[in-house]
């Protein structure tokens, strides 16, 4: 497990780097991951679009900044991701401005799925392959303490139940799943991932 963590961070990206990644792709009409078609280059264009207002709109709260650099070691936070997706697209900007205010504590790396895997095959959620997964790291041991992903808890409840009553996952529900995140605010994905952490810290994982 050492070895493919090991490799997927060797291959990582910081969020810039993986920005620019996405950028320069869908100037050539394409997205990341192995498979292309218009559909995720669209997809792409449009998250394109959402993580640039993210970026300006999202803030962390303090008592989530106070949290963060309060924490008694230095982090990896490696996500798993592609261009294309839109839970990915909602989080990104929320885990940057968490790792930038977290005085060095979380260092954010941004590696592809469709590249690894390997490491993706171990932090299946009901059997499929979905993103964005955080493996949360501990820079000085080395180790897998936590993972997080692939949305927070009311998005994934949200998606289940219209799943549960309607049996698909069409437009409307990734409408409606869009809209959550943006009544949200970023709120969810700051407490959740902040508990693991805090968790991490008081040994309760």
């Amino acid at each position: 497990m050492k070895s493919i963590v090991a490799k997927a961070l060797f291959n990582s990206h910081s969020y810039i780097e993986y920005r620019k990644l996405v950028t320069d792709l869908l100037s050539e009409g394409k997205s990341t991951g192995n498979e292309q078609s218009e559909s995720l280059t669209n997809y792409s264009k449009l998250n394109e679009a959402r993580m640039n207002r993210l970026e300006k709109t999202v803030k962390i709260s303090e008592p989530i900044i106070d949290k963060l650099q309060k924490l008694n070691n230095h982090y990896i936070w490696l996500v798993l991701s592609e261009g294309w997706c839109g839970d990915a697209a909602q989080i990104l900007p929320i885990l940057n401005k968490m790792a930038l205010n977290s005085n060095k504590k979380i260092d954010l790396r941004i590696a592809l799925r469709d590249e690894n895997d390997d490491l993706m095959s171990q932090y299946l959620t009901n059997n499929g392959r979905a993103i964005p997964k955080i493996i949360v790291i501990c820079k000085e041991a080395g180790i897998v303490r936590a993972d997080w992903g692939p949305r927070p808890k009311g998005a994934t409840e949200l998606m289940t139940n219209y799943k549960r009553d309607f049996g698909v996952i069409d437009e409307k529900i990734k409408t409606d799943l869009q809209l959550w995140y943006l009544a949200d605010k970023g709120v969810s994905v700051q407490e959740e991932l902040v508990e693991i952490m805090e968790n991490i810290k008081y040994n309760r994982l």
